[in-house]
Order: structure tokens, then C-alpha cells, then sequence
């Protein structure tokens, strides 16, 4: 039996990270949920189910997995929103005497197909599933935790690197080199701390794993003075700059660049926050960056729950706090101050005086009202400068992507004027 993960017809509610990546390619704590799900199947053919346009993308990000193409009888769809732990194999072996279809709420979480049901659904692969695609299956209501919105990830960030922690440390054969941490390093609670190889941390640097485990991946360099306290994760080859200060439920992706203040964010890869300036409760894109003593506020001054728009329509995220939701390859200038709840879209510069609009539609030239569009060429001509810094090629799958990104935002730039 084939597995395939899959996206569902809320993907918008995951705005903007989503408009270059499926879903299932979100991380929250220290893995992807796609990872997460991976686990559990380790020797299993996988097909991953995305957008069109992202195919040719998460093709080449995912060698050896089928996109948008099941080739088995039989198949367990798995819905690439859910946070799985490791009993999801037990959960949903890889064996089922009949089609059924899990559901949480109205939500779809998982299903066995076979014969006329599968080939339905694979007439559906080109586009995103709801529950009416699996309708007139038997049902089951299951309860298994899943994110609705980008902040469900901020928020469960820090109880999933402690997760992971535990999978890292218990479940694989990695080394932990913690043991030789130097002694100008001050460390508290060094059972709760894993340190990858070829690891450098500089003297006066504080882990303070006493709250949360503290994980350093390969290569990743520590620089003098710096506080990191636990849950904390710091991916491959990333840069903790001199003075900085990780607060809790914290992770950055592979090569970033992160100085200043942060407190429960999320990085992606190939993203810099190099400078002073604080960002806290926030999901950060890939290919950002933030200039020197950029903010974010992440809490309302009257205390209340933040409101966020997403798709032209209010959202309740019932957090009281949240904060800055950028998208992909968008930069912002020096001292720029994002509002409580603001959502930046995909390839923006921000650079307006004042507090930005709390929605900016991808490719926006400016942030406030006054703003133009940024080009599709000029955005393009950044991107290529931008991925080649890192010794990455600008594909003609990354132009397609960034061209339908433009068509499909077009809407969202044409009713502020611009």
C-alpha cells in the first residue's frame, strides 16, 4: 500500500507561507509536518499530493518521492496539516480490509482507497481535497491534533521540539557531542541539551536547557555572549550572532543568520534577522530578510485576542499574543515596525516610515497605502542575486513559481489601488 500526503482546500489559512510551499512543508519544532508523518513510514513508497504548480518545486526538493501520482491498488491518504507523533503507524497501519475515511469534525485527517474510490481520487490529484472527495465512504471520527492556522504551529512550536528532542536522542543513532561543550560555555541542564557535529560555540555563550531541551544542528556557529533557553532548536549551518538572546519555543531553519531578540518564532531556511530588533511570536519565510532594528509587537496594548486577515477576511486567532507572518524572499528596510497580527506577503519590500498596513499582498513595493507594485521582473532579479549569495541557481521552476504567485495575488494588490 502506497501513502500519499496530502493538502486540503484550507491551504489559505496558512497565508503567506503557503503561496511557495505545500503545507506539509511547514516546520513546527524541529522537523516538517511532512518529516513528522515520514517517521512512521519509513520503508513505504510515498506520493506526495500538492498544488500544480508547486509540483515541479517539490519535486526538486524531494527526490526519490512521487508528486501528483499514486501507482498502487491501494493507498492510505494522510492529511499533511496533522502533527503526528509516533504511534501514527498504529493509528493507520498499512493494511485495510475496506475503504473508510477519518474525519475530525469536517476535517479530513486520513483514508483508505481502493479500486473505483482510489482512481477518483487520483482523477483529483491536479487539485486540493475536501470531504466531499471522500464522500459516500464509511466514516470514523478520530481525534488527532492538526493545525488550522499558521499560529497553531507558533504555538505548539516549543512541546514539538521537546518531541523531537526525545526522537533525536532516544530513536536514532546520532552523536551527541554535548559532552564537549567548552568550559567558557555556561551550561545548565547538559542531559537536556544535544549538540551536533562540528559545532562551534565562542566563550560566554549561555544554554539554559533548565526550562526546555536546547538542539544545535551541524555546522551551526554560536558566537560570543549569546543566551539560548530551552526549547530552542538551531538548524544546520545557521548563525546565532554575538549578543543574542533565543528566548523559549524558538526554531531556525538551515543556514540563517539570527542576532537581536527573538521569543517563540519560526524560521525557515536561508533567512536573516542579523541586527538588534525584536521578533516574537512569529513565522518567518525563507530567503527573508529583516533589516537592522526591525520589530514586531506581539502584544496588544489593551491585551486582547489578535486579529489577523487572511484571503480578504478576518480571522479571530484567539492568541493573545502573535506576531509577523512574512512570506518567502521578502526583505524588510532598517527600523521598520510591524503591528500585532501583521501578515506580509510573498517577495515584499517593506520600507514605508511608520507602522506598515497589518495585510500586505504579496509583491507590494512599499507597505502603507502609497505602495506600488513590485515588478514580477525586479522581484525575479532580486531572487536570482539573493539564491546565488548561497551558491543556489535560479531554476525556470522557480520563475513559474514566482509568476503564478503574481497572477494568483494579482486581486489582492489591484483592491488597495496599486
Amino acid at each position: 500500500m502506497q501513502v500519499c500526503i496530502f493538502e486540503d482546500e484550507n491551504y489559505l489559512n496558512f497565508e503567506p507561507l503557503v503561496f511557495s510551499r505545500p503545507v506539509y512543508d511547514l516546520i513546527c519544532g524541529v522537523e516538517t509536518l511532512k518529516e513528522k508523518i515520514l517517521r512512521n513510514y519509513n520503508s513505504t513508497r510515498v506520493a506526495l499530493h500538492c498544488r500544480s504548480y508547486l509540483a515541479d518545486v517539490v519535486q526538486s526538493s524531494n527526490a526519490g518521492f512521487a508528486v501528483n501520482n499514486i501507482d498502487d491498488g491501494e493507498c492510505l491518504f494522510i492529511n499533511g496539516k496533522i502533527i503526528a507523533d509516533e504511534n501514527l503507524a498504529e493509528l493507520f497501519p498499512l493494511k485495510s480490509t475496506s475503504d473508510k475515511v477519518f474525519v475530525n469534525g469536517t476535517t479530513v485527517i486520513a483514508a483508505y482507497l481502493s479500486g473505483k474510490n482510489l482512481d477518483k481520487a487520483k482523477a483529483n490529484l491536479q487539485n486540493v481535497f475536501s470531504l466531499s472527495d471522500f464522500s459516500g465512504l464509511p466514516s470514523e471520527q478520530i481525534e488527532i491534533p492538526y493545525a488550522s492556522y499558521l499560529w497553531d504551529l507558533i504555538n505548539r512550536n516549543g512541546k514539538q521540539i521537546v518531541y523531537d528532542f526525545d526522537f533525536i536522542t532516544k530513536k536514532t543513532s546520532a552523536i551527541n557531542f554535548a559532552d564537549q561543550i567548552p568550559s567558557y560555555v555556561h551550561i545548565l541542564n547538559k542531559e537536556n541539551i544535544f549538540i551536533g557535529n562540528n559545532v562551534t560555540i565562542k566563550p560566554g555563550v549561555v544554554l539554559d536547557a533548565s526550562g526546555g531541551p536546547i538542539i544545535i544542528d551541524d555546522n551551526a556557529f554560536i558566537f560570543p555572549n549569546a543566551f539560548i533557553e530551552g526549547p530552542v532548536y538551531i538548524g544546520r549551518n545557521s548563525r546565532i550572532k554575538a549578543g543574542a538572546t533565543i528566548y523559549e519555543n524558538v526554531s531556525i531553519g538551515k543556514v540563517c543568520k539570527v542576532g537581536g531578540e527573538v521569543e517563540q518564532s519560526i524560521f525557515m531556511d536561508y533567512s536573516n534577522k542579523q541586527h538588534s530588533g525584536f521578533i516574537g511570536h512569529a513565522y518567518i519565510g525563507s530567503w527573508v530578510n529583516l533589516g537592522a532594528d526591525t520589530n514586531c509587537s506581539d502584544l496588544k496594548n489593551n491585551y486582547s485576542k489578535v486579529k489577523i486577515t487572511l484571503s480578504g477576511k478576518q480571522v479571530d486567532s484567539g492568541s493573545q499574543f502573535l506576531g509577523l507572518m512574512i512570506g518567502d524572499h521578502s526583505k524588510s528596510a532598517i527600523n521598520t515596525m510591524f503591528n500585532t497580527g501583521t501578515v506580509v506577503g510573498f517577495s515584499c519590500n517593506i520600507f514605508t516610515p511608520g507602522f506598515p498596513d497589518k495585510y500586505v499582498p504579496s509583491f507590494t513595493w512599499g507597505g502603507d497605502k502609497l505602495s506600488l507594485v513590485y515588478t514580477i521582473d525586479r522581484a525575479m532579479q532580486t531572487a536570482k542575486i539573493v539564491l546565488s549569495r548561497r551558491n543556489i541557481n535560479f531554476e525556470h521552476r522557480d520563475e513559474t513559481m514566482f509568476k503564478t504567485i503574481f497572477e494568483l495575488t494579482k486581486n489582492d494588490r489591484e483592491k488597495r489601488g496599486y
